[in-house]
């Protein structure tokens, strides 16, 4: 019993003292683009590996990083056509 409740000590201990993944999130992805790429490599040769979470991170990223603050698009209201000098004046009555 001792040396079950030393070896579980010890083995506490080292998981303790590894070094922990860092969490990757959309706005570190974003940061560091060199993650990203690496990140979207894995996700596309093995997404079940990845996971979806960190596979949908990086799309986040990808597309937070092309599209920007994501502002939509509002077309210019219609303006009144000009008219050219070119045109045919009508005659006055």
């Amino acid at each position: 019993m001792k040396t079950l409740l030393i070896a579980a000590a010890c083995a506490l201990l080292l998981a303790a003292c590894s070094k922990p993944e860092p969490a990757d999130t959309v706005e570190s992805l974003m940061a560091h683009p060199d993650r990203l790429k690496e990140v979207r490599a894995q996700c596309k040769a093995d997404h079940a590996k990845v996971g979806n979470a960190l596979c949908n991170m990086a799309a986040e990223a990808t597309r937070r990083r092309f599209m920007g603050s994501g502002t939509p698009y509002t077309p210019a209201p219609p303006s009144k056509p000009q008219p050219s000098a070119s045109a045919p004046s009508l005659p006055k009555d």
